[in-house]
C-alpha cells in the first residue's frame, strides 16, 4: 500500500508542473495590460512601461514563468491588483467557505443519492424505481440558478424558516480560527451560533448538491444492477442470507467504485463551478473570489484562484485512488 501511494505521489509532480503551466499560459492569453488596469486608462505610456518593468512584465514569458514557479516555492501567491492585499491572506477564508459548502452539499447528494439508487435497484421496475429516477432526470435537467432563486421564494420569504443568504447574522459575525464557521463554533463550544450557520448552509448545499445528487443516484442503480446479476449474489442468496445484508454488506462494496469516482469528479466540480450557487446566496467563496477578479482583470488572482481549485481538484482525484485500493485490494497491483 505505502509503495501505491508514492507512487501515485510521484505522478502528481508532472501533472502539477503542468497546471501551473496551463495556468500561467491562460491568464496571460487574456486580454488587457495589467499595468494599464492598475494605472486607470488616462495612464501615461510611460508610467505603464515603468510599471511593467517594477512587475517583470517586459521579461519574456519564460522568466516570468520562472519568476512566478520561485514564489509558489515560497508560498507566495503575489498581490491583488485590485485590493493592494496579499492573495495567500485573502484565498484561505474563501477557499475555507467553498470548501464547507461543497462538503454538506456532498453529504446532502451522497446520503439521498446512494440509498435511492440502492432502493432502485432493490426494487426494480416498482414504483419507487420509476419516481427516483424521474426525480433524477428533473435533477439533472433543473438549473442550479432556478432552484436556488425557488428555495429562496418559498423557504426563506414565504415560510422564513432559513435564511437566504450569508454564512452567519451579519450584526454577530463569528470569531474565525480555522474560518470553517461550523467548526468554529463548535470549537468556541457556541452550539446556538453552529445551529445558525448549519440553518446557512441548508438551502445553498441543497441548490449545490442536487445536480450531483441525481447523478450519484443514477450511477449507483446501474452499478448494483450489475452487481445484483453476478453469481457470487446468487451463491450467497441461496445460502439464504437476508436482502438486505446481500445489498449492503455484498452488493455495495463491489458497486461502489464506479459511484466513488462520481463522487470524487462531482466534488471536483463543485469546487469551482459554485459561482452562480455563491452568488445568489451572498456566499463568499473562492468561485465567486475568481469571478470578480475576472471583471477587474486581476490577472495574479484570477491564476492563483485557478491554481488552487485545479490543486484541490487533483488531490481529491489522489484520495479516490487511493479509496480504490481498500475497497478492491487487485488495483493496487
Amino acid at each position: 500500500m505505502t509503495a501505491y501511494i508514492m507512487r501515485r505521489l510521484l505522478q502528481l509532480i508532472p501533472v502539477l508542473i503542468g497546471m501551473t503551466i496551463i495556468t500561467f499560459a491562460i491568464v496571460h492569453l487574456i486580454p488587457g495590460n495589467p499595468a494599464q488596469t492598475i494605472l486607470g486608462e488616462t495612464a501615461s505610456q510611460e508610467a505603464i512601461a515603468d510599471l511593467e518593468e517594477n512587475m517583470g512584465l517586459n521579461e519574456p514569458y519564460p522568466v516570468q514563468y520562472g519568476f512566478y514557479i520561485t514564489d509558489l516555492m515560497q508560498g507566495d501567491l503575489g498581490t491583488s491588483l485590485r485590493t493592494k492585499s496579499e492573495i495567500s491572506s485573502e484565498i484561505w477564508p474563501r477557499l475555507a467557505a467553498t470548501l464547507e459548502l461543497t462538503f454538506f452539499a456532498m453529504v446532502f447528494a451522497i446520503f439521498i443519492g446512494v440509498n435511492a439508487g440502492i432502493i432502485s435497484a432493490w426494487k426494480q421496475n416498482s414504483w419507487f424505481d420509476f419516481l427516483a429516477m424521474m426525480f433524477a432526470l428533473v435533477g439533472v435537467s433543473m438549473p442550479v440558478f432556478w432552484l436556488a432563486l425557488m428555495e429562496q421564494l418559498v423557504f426563506a420569504q414565504e415560510l422564513g424558516w432559513l435564511p437566504a443568504f450569508g454564512r452567519e447574522l451579519s450584526g454577530d459575525p463569528i470569531a474565525p480560527i480555522t474560518h470553517f464557521y461550523v467548526l468554529d463554533s463548535l470549537i468556541h463550544l457556541d452550539f446556538p451560533r453552529a445551529l445558525t450557520v448549519l440553518k446557512h448552509l441548508i438551502l445553498p448545499s441543497i441548490a449545490l448538491g442536487t445536480i450531483p445528487m441525481a447523478i450519484i443516484a443514477r450511477m449507483t442503480r446501474s452499478s448494483m444492477l450489475e452487481v445484483m446479476q453476478s453469481d457470487y449474489i446468487r451463491t450467497v442468496r441461496a445460502k439464504g442470507s437476508g436482502q438486505f445484508l446481500v445489498i449492503y454488506k455484498h452488493a455495495l462494496k463491489n458497486a461502489t467504485i464506479p459511484v466513488l469516482t462520481v463522487i470524487g469528479l462531482q466534488t471536483g466540480v463543485l469546487l469551482g463551478g459554485a459561482i452562480l450557487t455563491e452568488t445568489i446566496f451572498s456566499w463568499p467563496g473562492i468561485g465567486r473570489y475568481v469571478f470578480e477578479a475576472i471583471n477587474y482583470r486581476d490577472y495574479p488572482v484570477i491564476q492563483s484562484g485557478i491554481l488552487v481549485i485545479a490543486f484541490f481538484f487533483v488531490i481529491i482525484n489522489l484520495i479516490v485512488d487511493i479509496l480504490y485500493t481498500y475497497i478492491d485490494p487487485r488495483i493496487k497491483y
